[in-house]
């Protein structure tokens, strides 16, 4: 029986890496119609990323590295998408 083990893809940049963890994650997502990055403030999903990172960082960069990496992709993303409409009730 044959069997794939899963990889993680190689990433051009290491902000694509962080994003994609952060994807991973669940702490951010896309703006369904928009593709904006929204920030999720699910503190727990942003715990599982700094786990992911610290445990797995890319290859030759530090856990420490990959943790501040990950901050400031989060400190980039809002949590709304400038596209949509804001509600005004």
């Amino acid at each position: 029986m044959l069997r794939f083990q899963t990889r993680r893809p190689a990433y051009r940049t290491f902000e694509g890496w962080a994003r994609s963890v952060l994807l991973e994650a669940g702490a951010i997502g896309e703006c369904e119609e928009h593709g904006w990055m929204q920030d999720h403030a699910d503190p727990h999903a942003r715990e599982r990323a700094f786990d992911i990172a610290r445990r797995d960082p890319p290859v030759g960069v530090s856990s420490d590295d990959a943790v501040a990496e990950l901050h400031d992709v989060l400190d980039s993303i809002g949590d709304t998408c400038p596209e949509c409409p804001l509600d005004s009730d």
